[in-house]
């Protein structure tokens, strides 16, 4: 009787799916890696070219520091929370919303604080905002 040898399989592991999981992994982490990059901008604060506008002898100016605190014409707050901030202005401006409102801010203050004081001066009533910029180099 002849019997038909049976041919031997190999025995192994198919790592195509294993690359294919390495591969997905590795773009995740290249895509995500990207993401992170951008969420830290180096931001300098904008620049303005024009001539410097006289200014009257009344104007309420608010200064901010690089850390929030505020100084209301040469007059430093005690912190920097709203209803401390409101109360300062009112106090110098004595209800007069017509008063040119300047608001000055360091480069590196936080935008939290300079929309805050811009907020405070729209809701008591003024409407002649400005915020001083630092000129050019180029227009020196």
């Amino acid at each position: 009787m002849k019997f038909k040898r049976q041919r031997s399989q190999e025995i192994g592991v198919d790592l195509t799916p294993l690359i294919d999981v390495v591969f997905l992994l590795l773009i995740f982490f290249m895509v995500s890696a990207t993401f992170t990059r951008e969420s830290h901008l180096d931001i300098q604060l904008p620049e303005a070219r024009g001539e410097a506008v006289e200014t009257e002898v009344q104007l309420i100016d608010v200064v901010i520091s690089a850390e929030g605190l505020y100084v209301v014409n040469d007059r430093t707050l005690v912190n920097n929370r709203r209803n401390t901030l409101e109360q300062a202005i009112q106090e110098v401006s004595q209800g007069d919303t017509g008063l040119p409102f300047i608001i000055t801010a360091d480069a590196r203050t936080p935008h939290e604080f300079v929309v805050r004081a811009m907020d405070v001066a729209g809701q008591l009533g003024f409407s002649r905002l400005s915020i001083t910029t630092e000129r050019t180099s180029d227009d020196r």
